[in-house]
């Protein structure tokens, strides 16, 4: 059997995934995340995760962004101990972050194929949109947790692909309604 990759992020309602914590992370509309009233039922779907998560993957640059605050978050302490897989043919060993349980670096789509072949539970994808639209068309995704945002953000980077990809056909497993216009959507990938 193998282990279950699932992407899960933030996404707009045009399927943008780009800078949802500011303009900061690149795209001169983001900051949407924040943009938005704060209801706290919204991200019951981060807690319902933590308990599921066994292993992390990010791509380079999500694992240096989040690598610089998670360790020492008290909302992400449950990750502290976690293994953690990095997705990068740049990476060196010397940049992986001490004190933050187990990292591998994994040098290609194949050494993630690989890993969902381990033994093991779910495997969760933070951020990494470049990973996870590489990942998706290559079919090693198996679940995408989303959280939607009133918001369309033009030319924003996306993690299904172009126009012109393969089709993948997705079963609804779970979705929620909020006040402030959030939707909580959760696809199993139909194989």
């Amino acid at each position: 059997m193998t282990r279950e990759l699932v992407y899960t992020g933030f996404i707009t309602l045009d399927g943008s995934v780009d800078s949802p914590g500011g303009t900061a992370e690149g795209h001169p509309g983001g900051g949407w995340v924040f943009d938005t009233d704060f209801v706290p039922e919204a991200y019951s779907l981060k807690a319902e995760e933590l308990e599921e998560t066994t292993a992390l993957l990010f791509g380079r640059r999500s694992y240096e962004a989040f690598s610089s605050f998670w360790p020492t978050s008290e909302d992400h302490a449950a990750y502290q101990d976690l293994p953690k897989y990095v997705a990068s043919a740049t990476l060196g060993e010397d940049a992986l972050v001490d004190g933050w349980g187990p990292t591998t670096v994994l040098r290609s789509t194949e050494d993630v194929a690989r890993l969902k072949q381990t033994e093991g539970g779910a495997i969760f994808i933070h951020g990494s949109a470049e990973l996870a639209l590489r990942l998706g068309e290559a079919g090693l995704i198996d679940r995408y947790n989303l959280l939607m945002f009133p918001y369309l953000l033009p030319g924003g980077k996306t993690i299904f692909g172009a126009r012109g990809a393969d089709r993948r056909d997705l079963s609804l497993r779970d979705s929620a309604t909020y006040a402030n216009g959030v939707l909580k959507l959760v696809y199993d990938v139909r194989r």
